[in-house]
């Protein structure tokens, strides 16, 4: 359960090479849970000063795109500005990452649910990488495509309380295309699982009219509250589609879903998407979550220590405890908490991925609340 990027001997060694194209998918019995995500993505985390934020183009907190050069040089001055500490492995941990990586990755190694990935991945050493740990952390990559190039990277930075600012490189990334898509992808699966890129739309609506087509649930994650503010009329057109079963907002992408300042409600924000999906969330970081399902309206605390090691990743693991209770029939209030529990989990550990004495840790969150365990293989 749960693998480290910086254990590498414990993974086996498979190049992107030897991932097979699109059909064979459909020789496997298909995942319940499929990932889209366009381009395969390396995290690099590490927890620095507060200066080093203070020289880093655009919003503390959010993410906004950089150039390749603009990477290497965060990830130069990185070492510079480490904050240590005796709970890190390392300074730096670089391991496969993207939210829709990050949500599939905790539903397969944490709960036990078959999931898989539709996407594209270099053939350099980040995208050996990617493989490596997603494979090994159960992930089917049989919908993942190789292909000649460079993998996406990221930079995400993590200030001294455990909020974490995210500067992706994606613009030289290989990355699938809308025409790449075909429908045994999709096929015997329950869940698309999107996130929302306002530069990706071609792809994005593409995948999710053939996952409709054959019967699929749209789960869509609005990203950051930079992508809702700067492409909020297309984030709209989407929503009126019809198509989007399931969407995630944190408080800040609430927010600007509805146009709103600081003030504004977050329970104003889960109605309007609930006027468009069938469940609705907004997480509220350390205040918990809200859900609408119909009109129930269910809202619950976090769980976790007080105090967050790093913040990454946390609404997508809270993502994987939902959606895991979705898969199993839970009620709303109980889908919540499952994602409460998963979301605590990986704010315990530096990066993404949820090491396992923290996967220890949520099952004993979710046995003291009286919550269905997954059924694990081992």
């Amino acid at each position: 359960m749960g693998a480290e990027a910086e254990h590498p001997q414990q993974q086996q060694q498979v190049p992107p090479s030897s991932l097979r194209p699109g059909r064979e998918a459909a020789a496997a019995a298909a995942p319940a849970v499929l990932g889209l995500q366009l381009s395969a993505l390396i995290d690099h985390v590490a927890r620095v000063d507060w200066s080093l934020l203070d020289r880093v183009p655009g919003d503390r907190g959010g993410s906004q795109q950089v150039s390749i050069e603009e990477l290497n040089h965060i990830l130069t001055e990185v070492n510079a500005h480490i904050l240590h500490s005796r709970n890190d492995l390392t300074p730096i941990t670089t391991i496969a990452g993207g939210s829709v990586a990050n949500t599939i990755r905790g539903l397969s190694a944490g709960f036990g649910i078959s999931t898989g990935i539709i996407g594209a991945c270099g053939d350099d050493n980040q995208g050996v990488l990617f493989v490596n740990n997603m494979s090994f952390s159960g992930v089917d990559l049989t919908r993942l495509r190789a292909k000649k190039g460079h993998t996406a990277q990221c930079a995400c930075l993590v200030d001294a309380s455990g909020n974490r600012t995210m500067r992706p490189c994606l613009s030289s990334a290989v990355k699938i295309q809308a025409n790449e898509f075909r429908k045994e992808d999709f096929k015997g699966s329950k869940w698309l699982v999107v996130r929302y890129a306002q530069q990706n739309m071609e792809q994005i609506i593409e995948a999710i009219r053939i996952a409709k087509q054959e019967g699929l649930s749209v789960s869509l994650d609005l990203a950051s509250f930079e992508m809702v503010r700067d492409s909020r009329l297309k984030l709209i057109n989407l929503l009126e589609t019809g198509n989007i079963d399931l969407c995630f907002a944190n408080e800040d992408e609430a927010r600007e879903v509805i146009g709103g300042g600081p003030t504004s409600d977050p329970e104003e924000a889960l109605a309007f998407l609930g006027k468009y999906c069938k469940w609705a969330v907004v997480t509220l970081a350390s205040k918990g979550c809200m859900a609408k399902h119909g009109k129930q309206v269910v809202q619950v605390p976090a769980i976790g220590d007080s105090s967050a090691v790093d913040t990454t990743g946390a609404g997508d693991l809270f993502a994987s405890g939902f959606l895991y209770g979705l898969v199993k029939g839970l009620p709303l209030e109980d889908c919540c908490k499952v994602g409460a529990c998963s979301g605590g989990s990986v704010t315990r550990a530096l990066g993404g991925e949820v090491r396992p004495e923290n996967w220890q840790w949520m099952y004993k969150q979710m046995h003291a609340r009286g919550l269905l365990l997954p059924e694990l293989k081992n």
